[in-house]
């Protein structure tokens, strides 16, 4: 089955991450209200952020301004009744009945990208697929993507339906995405949505913190390089995915306006990073690997 509508969506290589929004919608709004002021058009939630909370505050600050923007959000996590916990279900009735709703929160009658917010092998890959491609036929959605780390489930989806994207985790912390999905997807249409680009703030300014399989000191020596580069912490990590074949766009996520204007600064200046500069610090640290879902 051929994605129908996967041409002619074109992502830019920075969209914000809604995930670490405000619940208040008050400052939720200021947040958003200064990414759209500064040029960021596309917006990237789900209906797991906040129990819909997010799509209900997304939607009511973009009112007004859907053509303007580019809405993705994500599927196939489901609340239970009490609000407490949730469950994978990705199941085609479930999907087909979680579009309506994450449309009527976001206020608008289409997404521009709808994701498959997680899936394993054991998927029932042939009804959740369908349930996409329907929605695309229906005009509900512009184009279909899985988010994913799992090169298995990326192997076996691309083979049955390529997306339009894959969002995955990349910084120079977490590159294991460069041993088999980077090479594997560069030679396709399907372009990789980077998450995490900022390793949860640790490389700029947070508490340092050991990461994946790095400790706390492996982490320091390699956040020591990056800040004294003399090159903007922010702007070297976009550069550092932007450079990937593989990779479309970055979503990085912000809580803050300060947060905006810095992931916009960096971005703005990610271009006088020397593209020598990330091989060499590629090469000083070696790359983590996939241990399982390989």
């Amino acid at each position: 089955m051929k994605w129908i509508t996967k041409e002619g969506l074109n992502l830019p290589e920075i969209g914000l991450g809604c995930m670490s929004l405000p619940e208040d919608f008050g400052e939720a709004k200021s947040i958003l209200n200064e990414a759209l002021d500064k040029g960021i058009t596309l917006f990237d939630t789900a209906d797991l952020y906040q129990r819909g909370q997010n799509e209900v505050n997304l939607g009511k600050a973009l009112r007004g301004k859907r053509q303007e923007v580019l809405i993705a959000s994500k599927v196939g996590n489901q609340w239970n009744k009490e609000g407490t916990s949730w469950s994978w279900n990705p199941t085609k009735k479930y999907i087909l009945k979680a579009v309506e709703e994450s449309l009527k929160r976001l206020q608008t009658d289409y997404l521009d990208l709808y994701q498959l917010h997680g899936g394993t092998l054991d998927d029932p890959w042939e009804e959740t697929l369908e349930a996409f491609h329907m929605l695309g036929i229906q005009g509900k959605i512009r184009a279909f993507g899985i988010s994913s780390i799992r090169p298995n489930v990326i192997r076996k989806v691309m083979s049955m339906s390529p997306p339009k994207t894959v969002m995955m985790q990349y910084s120079p912390l977490d590159r294991r995405p460069e041993e088999e999905v980077f090479p594997f997807l560069e030679k396709t249409e399907t372009k990789v949505l980077v998450r995490g680009a900022f390793a949860k703030g640790i490389l700029i300014d947070k508490p340092e913190a050991g990461f994946l399989d790095k400790s706390k000191e492996q982490v320091r020596v390699i956040r020591d390089v990056i800040i004294k580069s003399g090159y903007m912490p922010e702007a070297v990590l976009i550069r550092f995915g932007l450079l990937q074949k593989a990779v479309g766009s970055l979503i990085i996520g912000a809580s803050s306006i300060q947060q905006v204007r810095k992931l916009l600064e960096g971005y703005n200046q990610s271009e006088v990073v020397p593209e020598e500069f990330v091989d060499r610090l590629k090469a000083d640290f070696p790359a983590n690997r996939y241990q399982d879902h390989r």
